[in-house]
């Protein structure tokens, strides 16, 4: 059976970009465009991993990871964060909330699939 990974960005070519590498290489991919979107859509699905942009309305990827964490079915979940975002600060901020793993845009499908692979084993 096939995994299935939730893309979460406001920008939908960036979720068309990480779509297509994911359903490329055989993942199953839910697609939301913000943390409320993500937590709604989380709700009752069979997600295996949360690839999270960092800046967005609504919800951003630290308030989403806090959220998702608080949750005692998702509490393990895996979460990579997909920003531009590379200062040390904010990813020890990603971090402390519970990111898995980070990953900075624009990024290489190799390099996505890799850290992917790696979280889900």
């Amino acid at each position: 059976m096939s995994k299935t990974i939730m893309t979460v960005d406001d920008s939908a070519s960036v979720r068309q970009m990480v779509a297509f590498t994911l359903k490329g290489a055989g993942y199953t991919v839910v697609e939301a465009v913000d943390g409320k979107d993500a937590l709604a859509k989380l709700k009752g699905a069979q997600v295996n991993m949360v690839i999270t942009d960092l800046n967005m309305p609504n919800m951003d990827g630290i308030s989403l990871i806090k959220a998702i964490r608080s949750d005692a079915a998702l509490k393990f979940l895996p979460i990579v964060m997909l920003t531009t975002e590379s200062q040390d600060t904010k990813k020890k901020e990603g971090k402390s909330a519970g990111a898995t793993g980070w990953i900075v845009k624009p990024f290489k499908p190799d390099q996505l699939l890799a850290v992917v692979k790696k979280v889900l084993g």
